[in-house]
């Protein structure tokens, strides 16, 4: 009985061929729509790997930067406080929100002839990302919303430092402008 079944495996009919030929086939179809619907998951991907490499660093160096430069003029300006120094340290460059395009289908049924749902109702939900043309004619993320950076911490060394008072009104006032707990600001006596 054994020997029966070895020899059909050894000498395909027509039929053990175009079965094979139809498996083929079908493997063929089912694997070609889904490299079709990875290409949008790419691009959106490809979109915000963009914001995120264009916003690195020299962006967060840059507003560091500005916001140290600024929060020293304004303190120098304040009696008793002096000459200043400031370090500020970030938790993180701020974020960017890239705009989405959403969209929501429904197909079937929505409701019977008694009220009930129906039973064929399906949602269909997708995003795509937006973009917008640079003046080179290149695609990019538009972006909607872009938050500021979060402020870990403040360092600020001043000629008044040694005050009690001013060091509390420098406090006070890093406070008010970023938003960052006094435990995370350090006043600090220059020599």
């Amino acid at each position: 009985m054994k020997t029966g079944w070895l020899e059909k495996l050894k000498k395909p009919g027509k039929d053990q061929i175009l079965i094979l030929l139809l498996a083929g086939v079908l493997l063929l179809v089912i694997a070609l729509p889904a490299e079709e619907e990875k290409e949008p998951e790419d691009r959106s991907d490809s979109a915000e790997q963009q914001i995120q490499e264009s916003s690195r660093i020299p962006a967060q160096q840059e507003e560091r930067q500005e916001l140290e430069n600024r929060l020293q003029e304004l303190l120098c300006q304040v009696q008793g406080i002096g000459k200043t120094q400031v370090m500020i340290t970030l938790k993180s460059d701020g974020k960017k929100i890239v705009e989405k395009d959403k969209e929501q289908s429904q197909d079937g049924a929505e409701s019977t002839a008694e009220g009930g749902n129906g039973s064929g109702l399906s949602v269909r939900s997708s995003e795509s990302t937006v973009y917008q043309r640079d003046g080179s004619g290149a695609e990019i993320p538009y972006v909607s919303e872009q938050q500021a950076p979060e402020i870990a911490g403040v360092l600020v060394v001043a000629q008044g430092g040694g005050d009690a008072s001013a060091a509390k009104e420098i406090t006070e006032a890093v406070m008010a402008l970023f938003g960052v707990e006094a435990h995370k600001i350090k006043v600090m006596k220059m020599e």
